[in-house]
């Protein structure tokens, strides 16, 4: 073929990639592999080959973890992670460093060796997937160095277990073990069963770059060996992964202490206004749903088109698919690999074949004879309703259906379970930060697709998992506050003759939608005080009052729109309130705890009113400094409503902790009052009342806390909920909280110094960081 030939019909010429390097490596390690512990590899047992999904060669033999296997592996972690703290940021960071140039001189094997093993295109290894592990080394040994001087009262979580997906194998190492081993950190991390081989080269890297022996330990197996490390004696579990293996893992680690982060499924909406530039628009949306095969938790499965424009992009985005090409994925020119298992091939084909749904159209491409190829799909015409519009494919399957309006828009993109990403395409910027707040992600793109960077947190909301992956957010994942955790024992109420202190009828209702309520069940109980005399009745909540708050909350929605100056004046005037009847409520809390510390509590609470109110309008937000042309816009937003279990110790302070710096950042709260002293609640919903507090914003039950506890951690209308109970709840709220993986912060019967301020930290529990990414220029 002539040069004018080529330039006539435009044709790709095949560029394959050489695999000679990556497979040269395989024979020299014998084609068979054991873990990686303690420094070094182990010798290969029985286990499972490991194949290359474009041609169903066999490229390893890996091995199958044995309990014993994982046991040896945490071992190693725990002897060598005070060392390794010890060493400090700057001495962490030269190994980081390391890691990273290592990273860099073998780009193009690990590459190769990434395709062979995945099946994605060579382009995206190569370009994508390789960079971004080698940046993640790189901006995370920054983060080591600035450990001490940035984050002076934070400390390692001490061992963490990591269980990473198969479709982006090295990236995914990247991103747990990154800032894990950053803040002092050991690591145990199982690969993928599918994708284990960028993983062992990896541990290689790590022989080569000097990294003490024991600070990371990899695994290989099937999700048995997932199973034995979350159940291991580990500090944290990271997982990335399906939701449904997410939520076991959740109630797997209830109660354990563990701390967990998750980051899960999605159904991305990708959405397409009438004033877009289409082309570029649908540029995009091939790398939405077709980079990687579609295989992206994150992927832009979910095409949204305003209905105007529909009939042309429609016909626009056929004429691309038609024009991809689907192949060998060591072929440069190739734009769509190989699924990566015959099982995800076969998961793929049953779901496209179950639809009866809307009109599909199948790319008219050349499909390759063997391997496991799916055609880039898309079916249109869909209901929200349809399944293929709710689950989740995870293959190069396009969903849409269209929209008239922007209000219209964010109701269908929000019709999902899931909260990870979304992709807004327009012209007009006002529109597309309008957009952006109201959509339920953890990172919206504007006018781009699959932006990622390690200076920007990635993670999501709802079944989308929860804790963020990047920048400085992601450092929470890895790090907590230095302190000596002291048990706390049950608090238990005063009991009495019955004998009232104040002949005046003192039985207190609950507080639910800014208007005192009777409890459903009719009951209340007694509130002694030391003396044995009685000081008032408390109502007892039951599931229903808890339906019954919850619902008031979601109603008081309009308080997470309001500005943060608002909320400042309001809880001003909350504290102004309280420190007008101080010297009632120090009497009341002597009363119910006998003790003489009421005046000192309240004082700590007013303060805390005004530290929240002073916070409302500057707990911001930042800018990240991605290397794109654009800003990456990190936001602050309200989690939703939440529940709280507040202090039986501190019946006051321990309420007015968790409830102020919640409602300044825009949330609802449901507190669950001191089940010991409850009085200081039902008297403090007086000083709500004439302090401006919408209706709904703050409600207060009382009575058990275990009951209390089960109905909010299981509603699946509640975002968060936190425990400060004396009664042991933590194992019981986490395991509930399965169901809709709702954030959880308990105590764990450890006792908190309520005294001293801890705001900042209800502040970061009470926001969800939401990136939006807004590329500029023509």
């Amino acid at each position: 073929m002539t040069i004018k030939e080529i330039f006539d019909s435009m044709e790709y010429g095949p560029a394959p990639e050489s695999a000679a390097e990556a497979l040269a490596w395989l024979v020299d390690q014998g084609s068979r592999f054991g873990h990686f512990i303690n420094g070094e590899y182990t010798a290969a047992g029985e286990g499972f080959d490991s194949r290359n999904p474009a041609t169903g060669e066999v490229l390893a033999s890996l091995t199958q973890a044995t309990q014993a296997d994982v046991d040896a592996a945490v071992e190693a972690a725990r002897k060598a992670q005070g060392k390794w703290e010890a060493l400090g940021g700057p001495g962490r960071a030269k190994y980081l460093y390391a890691i990273a140039r290592l990273l860099q001189k073998h780009s193009r094997l690990f590459a190769v060796l990434e395709t062979l093993d995945n099946g994605k295109p060579i382009r995206e290894s190569r370009d994508i997937d390789i960079p971004l592990a080698q940046r993640h080394f790189y901006y995370h040994a920054g983060m080591a160095q600035l450990m001490e001087s940035e984050l002076p009262g934070a400390e390692a979580l001490g061992v963490c277990g990591q269980i990473i997906p198969w479709n982006f194998p090295l990236l995914m190492l990247a991103w747990k073990i990154a800032p894990a081993i950053a803040m002092g950190n050991t690591v145990v991390l199982k690969p993928a069963e599918y994708t284990s081989l960028t993983a062992l080269l990896f541990a290689d890297i790590c022989r080569q770059a000097g990294l003490p022996k024991g600070v990371v330990n990899i695994v290989t197996g099937d999700g048995a060996v997932g199973e034995m490390i979350t159940a291991a004696d580990v500090d944290k579990i990271a997982f990335t992964g399906s939701t449904s293996v997410g939520r076991k893992i959740r109630e797997a680690t209830a109660g354990s202490g563990k701390t967990l982060t998750l980051e899960l499924g999605g159904k991305s909406p990708y959405i397409v206004f009438d004033d877009a530039d289409l082309d570029s628009a649908i540029e995009g949306l091939v790398d939405a749903i077709w980079f990687n095969q579609g295989q992206v938790c994150c992927a832009g499965s979910r095409l949204l088109v305003q209905e105007g424009i529909a009939e042309r992009f429609y016909s626009k985005l056929k004429a691309r698919m038609d024009g991809l090409r689907v192949g060998s994925p060591l072929d440069k020119c190739v734009d769509v690999g190989a699924v990566v298992d015959p099982v995800q091939l076969e998961t793929i084909s049953g779901l496209v074949a179950a639809n009866t749904a809307g009109t599909m159209h199948q790319a008219q491409v050349e499909m390759p004879e063997g391997g496991c190829f799916y055609p880039p799909t898309l079916i249109e015409g869909l209901s929200p309703a349809d399944p293929l519009m709710q689950e989740e494919i995870f293959g190069p399957v396009l969903v849409s259906c269209t929209f008239r309006t922007p209000a219209e828009a964010v109701e269908l993109a929000n019709n999902t379970r899931y909260g990870l990403a979304a992709t807004v395409w327009t012209e007009n910027v006002n529109l597309a930060l309008d957009m952006a707040p109201k959509l339920a992600a953890g990172v919206v793109w504007v006018n781009g697709t699959n932006m990622f960077d390690a200076a920007a947190g990635f993670g999501g909301v709802r079944e989308s998992g929860f804790g963020r992956e990047g920048g400085w957010e992601g450092l929470a994942a890895y790090t907590r506050p230095k302190a000596k955790a002291k048990p706390l024992a049950k608090v238990e109420p005063f009991e009495g003759n019955g004998a009232p202190a104040d002949p005046l009828d003192r039985t207190a209702k609950l507080y639910i939608g800014g208007k005192q309520a009777r409890p459903d069940g009719g009951y209340s109980q007694a509130v002694y005080g030391k003396s044995g005399a009685l000081l008032g009745h408390a109502g007892l909540a039951n599931r229903k009052d808890v339906r019954n708050a919850v619902e008031a909350a979601a109603g008081a929605q309009s308080w997470s729109k309001t500005t943060g100056h608002l909320r400042a004046q309001i809880l001003y005037y909350i504290g102004e309130n309280l420190s007008a009847r101080a010297a009632e409520f120090a009497a009341r809390i002597d009363a119910m705890t006998g003790k003489k510390s009421g005046t000192e509590e309240v004082e700590a609470a007013i303060q805390r009113l005004f530290t929240a109110a002073a916070w409302a309008d500057k707990y911001d937000g930042q800018v990240h400094g991605v290397p794109i042309r654009g800003v990456a816009l990190a936001m602050k937003e309200p989690v939703g409503v939440i529940g709280a279990l507040c202090a039986d110790e501190a019946p006051l302070l321990g309420l007015v902790s968790a409830m102020a710096p919640a409602i300044a950042m825009g949330n609802r709260v449901v507190l669950a009052a001191s089940e010991a002293f409850p009085l200081a609640a039902t008297d403090f919903y007086q000083v709500l009342d004439t302090s401006d507090v919408p209706a709904g914003v703050v409600n207060i039950l009382t009575g058990s806390h275990a009951e209390l506890a089960k109905a909010l951690s299981s509603h699946l209308n509640v975002d968060a909920v936190w425990s400060f109970s004396s009664s042991d709840l933590s194992a019981a709220i986490e395991a509930a909280s399965a169901g809709n993986l709702k954030r959880t912060w308990v105590n764990n019967g450890t006792a908190t110094d309520w005294m001293q301020d801890q705001t900042k930290r209800f502040l970061q529990e009470a926001t969800e960081v939401k990136n939006i990414w807004v590329p500029y220029g023509e």
